[in-house]
């Protein structure tokens, strides 16, 4: 087991740090507070949580590594006006890997100077997947919504949703959903003491647990798509 006992304060002033000295001479200079404050507290907290995702799901990536279950610091900067060479946050993810499916649901924590946020849903679903989900939406209301509950408290639906409703008067509950270009459970906080101890491991637990059932939902729909089932068929 990681044994993971929280992140610490010279972590969190590194990220703090990085934002205003973010440059190659700098990170070298301050690399060994990244990698003992930062990069090894999360492959403990992989190690810790990687038992209780494979029940969710026992094709998830689960390997404590960069670029597997923990994010690089280094920044694509290619197509993007913002130049700074690294992140000034961390992220760990529990995804499928690329050879089984690319547009698949992901669990993640997120962690930055002073938020985190953890939760479950898309970068960016495609077009094949949301039409599919909102099939299975229109299939079983109320069913879906029963099932749906398991969000509350504390989660809320993020996401770019269309300007104009796709089904007029629907039940707000189920447009929320239906109206998604795509979407992702987010719970954000700004208490940062439960990151700075081992407390965060048991929250993470318990609501990725909770929220299993929209997952395996999901992750039906990719087998659809696997498939190449039609939209209407089961």
């Amino acid at each position: 087991m990681g044994e993971f006992t929280g992140f610490t304060q010279s972590g969190l002033n590194f990220l703090q740090a990085l934002r205003q000295n973010n440059n190659k001479e700098w990170f070298d200079e301050n690399r060994e507070i990244y990698q003992e404050h930062l990069l090894e507290p999360m492959r403990k907290l992989v190690e810790d949580l990687s038992q209780d995702m494979v029940i969710i799901d026992d094709l998830f990536e689960t390997r404590p590594a960069i670029g597997k279950t923990i994010s690089r610091m280094h920044r694509d900067t290619r197509f993007s006006h913002d130049k700074s060479i690294y992140r000034c946050n961390l992220w760990l993810t529990f995804k499928r890997s690329r050879k089984n499916w690319t547009d698949a649901p992901v669990y993640f924590f997120e962690f930055g100077q002073d938020w985190w946020r953890y939760g479950l849903g898309y970068y960016s679903a495609s077009k094949t997947t949301m039409d599919l989900f909102r099939q299975q939406l229109l299939k079983k209301p109320a069913e879906f919504l029963k099932m749906a509950k398991c969000i509350e408290p504390n989660f809320t639906i993020e996401g770019d949703s269309y300007k104009r409703p796709l089904i007029k008067d629907q039940d707000p509950a189920l447009a929320a959903w239906y109206n998604k270009k795509s979407f992702a459970l987010m719970s954000s906080h700004r208490d940062m003491e439960p990151v700075l101890s081992s407390e965060v491991v048991g929250i993470l637990r318990r609501d990725f647990q909770r929220i299993a059932p929209l997952y395996q939902m999901l992750i039906g729909i990719e087998g659809m798509k696997k498939n190449q089932l039609p939209l209407g068929e089961e």
